[in-house]
């Protein structure tokens, strides 16, 4: 059987399915009907031979079952454009499975301090059928994953990730799942980046052993014919979306899974991790700039598989519609249908635009998003300017709210001479205006605990050496506090020249802090033995030092130019 995917049936269209409302003359809101997506000529001809259905998907949730302070995306909103597109494709005689890319915990306080409850519940009542397994699901010990899977009514998936049992490594969860839709046999395979073994909260993953997808997928597929002979085969993943292949320092991605295939084996990838829209520039291999909401979207397609990834935080649902007939798959339609998502140019749509939300999604969550609001409102201090967290800028430049948070935590009860921040820890803006304590929670949500080391100046000086000249744009690329150095990226050396205000001399001793995640060694960095647990907890720090100083402008951090690099494309890091 033929399964390839003919990019002659790829039909783009924008976000013709947004649900839109315009006000009438009386001032009312009035639902406009959206566009249909109707069956290609080549499925109305195969008649009954042609079998359609729909797969719907999101990943990188991060705890967002509410919608944001600006009315911007949620649970119940998203309730309703799938409910919608549910209807449209019903009524045509269609088939829909709605499938989640992973990363449903960490990132909003109000989810975070329930260990995600009301994101799992959510996910129960839109229907998710499956969801693959993120690295974030281990930013919790086992027991709370454990109850999370017990919460929810749809398999978590995962074909690379063991654990040991009885001294033996099994399976800690399904591999795959089988799905009959339109009498066809779908088998919707799970695989996680085993980059989570690093990038994982080392306290909670050392018990667990996370494999090579691309070694993994080849025994799944070879036992899915010989015990399933299912009809088509989908990867639902959380390994990441990388230009061309290009990980630089991340795991292989889905690029390189479907590349690694034999054309035909996986019909699509739906995946998750980077957290970005795939939407592909022809046949480039490179992405839309600036992808908007107003745009049409194409997957990518690399070795006859088609690879698809919805952004993040449920901005945006992709809608991937198929058409079976002649023995082959045909992706008839593609699009990110947006979930009250502001628009290219960073402004939302009017009011009487938005998609309306669900009532009773709104009902089942709000005692969730209501539980704790008095603690997270209490206001700590104010920010001068805003503090700079985006991801985008973080993981490749030091900037002030990374190097306060890394001063932050150095002091402890006897400070330490300077800090270290990992720029993964580093989750979002502390805005201009009040600071609250749910700010803080935003910014630092993984609840590390900071530690202190003791190192004279030659083991410090090849500690740095392999710490700083972490690749931009990873996870592990450092801030620093106190310390002025130069960093060559070739020779991956470091020239210290002081450290907490004084010259930097090879036989003195340091006390340096870093959150316990690096630690105990995730973004590779090297593991200190001899690292010691102070018992606070970064949040905690970053809370205290706020509410201490009350007044905060970034002019006050804004110190990048202590550690300089040479010998690298850019003056802000090693790497790109």
């Amino acid at each position: 059987m033929n399964r390839s995917l003919h990019p002659s049936n790829l039909l783009l269209t924008g976000s013709a399915l947004a649900l839109a409302l315009a006000l009438t003359g009386c001032g009312k809101k009035q639902e406009e009907e959206a566009p249909k997506v109707t069956a290609s000529p080549a499925c109305v001809a195969a008649g009954d031979d042609c079998k359609r259905f729909t797969l719907l998907h999101t990943n990188d949730h991060h705890g967002r079952f509410w919608h944001s302070k600006r009315g911007e995306y949620g649970m119940a909103a998203r309730k309703t454009v799938i409910d919608g597109i549910r209807k449209e494709v019903a009524e045509q005689g269609g088939e829909v499975l709605l499938l989640s890319g992973g990363d449903i915990n960490t990132g909003v306080p109000e989810s975070d301090l329930q260990d995600a409850e009301p994101d799992f519940i959510g996910m129960n009542h839109l229907g998710y059928d499956a969801m693959a397994v993120g690295n974030h699901e281990f930013d919790n010990p086992t027991t709370i994953v454990d109850k999370q899977r017990d919460w929810s009514n749809f398999p978590w998936l995962a074909a690379n990730i063991y654990r040991q049992v009885d001294g033996e490594w099994q399976l800690y969860f399904e591999p795959y799942k089988l799905f009959e839709v339109q009498g066809l046999k779908l088998a919707v395979v799970g695989l996680t980046t085993e980059q989570t073994a690093e990038i994982g909260n080392p306290e909670f993953v050392q018990g667990l052993k996370f494999t090579s997808p691309q070694e993994e997928i080849k025994g799944i597929l070879a036992e899915l014919e010989q015990k399933h002979h299912p009809d088509l085969v989908f990867g639902l993943t959380h390994m990441g979306h990388y230009e061309n292949g290009d990980h630089g320092s991340n795991a292989p991605g889905d690029v390189a899974l479907a590349q690694s295939l034999e054309p035909g084996q996986v019909q699509a990838i739906i995946g998750g991790h980077s957290q970005l829209p795939v939407c592909m520039e022809g046949e480039t291999g490179e992405y839309v700039e600036d992808y908007g909401r107003d745009e049409a979207c194409k997957p990518d397609r690399q070795n006859g598989t088609w690879v698809m990834q919805a952004y993040e935080w449920g901005k945006y649902v992709g809608r991937a519609d198929f058409e079976y007939y002649g023995g082959e798959l045909h992706l008839a339609n593609y699009q990110l249908v947006p979930v009250n998502t502001a628009t290219k140019f960073g402004s939302m749509y009017p009011f009487q635009m938005l998609t309306t939300r669900d009532p009773e999604t709104l009902e089942l969550l709000r005692p969730y998003q209501n539980k704790g609001q008095q603690k997270l409102k209490e206001k700590i201090g104010v920010a001068e300017q805003d503090f700079i967290g985006k991801r985008k800028v973080v993981r490749y430049q030091a900037t002030p709210l990374g190097i306060m948070i890394a001063h932050a935590q150095t002091q402890l009860p006897v400070p330490a001479d300077f800090g270290i921040m990992n720029s993964g820890g580093i989750r979002t803006t502390i805005e201009k205006g009040p600071i609250r304590y749910r700010d803080v929670l935003k910014v630092q949500p993984f609840a590390n605990s900071v530690t202190v080391t003791e190192m004279n100046g030659t083991d410090l000086k090849q500690y740095l050496s392999k710490v700083a000249i972490k690749t931009r744009g990873s996870g592990g690329f450092a801030h620093f506090s106190g310390i002025k150095m130069t960093v060559d990226c070739v020779a991956r050396d470091v020239d210290i020249t002081s450290v907490g205000g004084k010259p930097f001399n090879l036989a003195d001793t340091y006390r340096f802090t870093l959150p316990s995640y690096n630690a105990a060694g995730g973004n590779k960095y090297p593991k200190l033995e001899q690292a010691r647990n102070t018992g606070f907890v970064d949040a905690d720090m970053l809370y205290q030092f706020i509410k201490e100083h009350k007044s905060l402008n970034p002019m006050d951090y804004d110190r990048a130019k202590d550690v300089r690099y040479t010998n690298s494309r850019s003056p802000y890091g090693c790497g790109g």
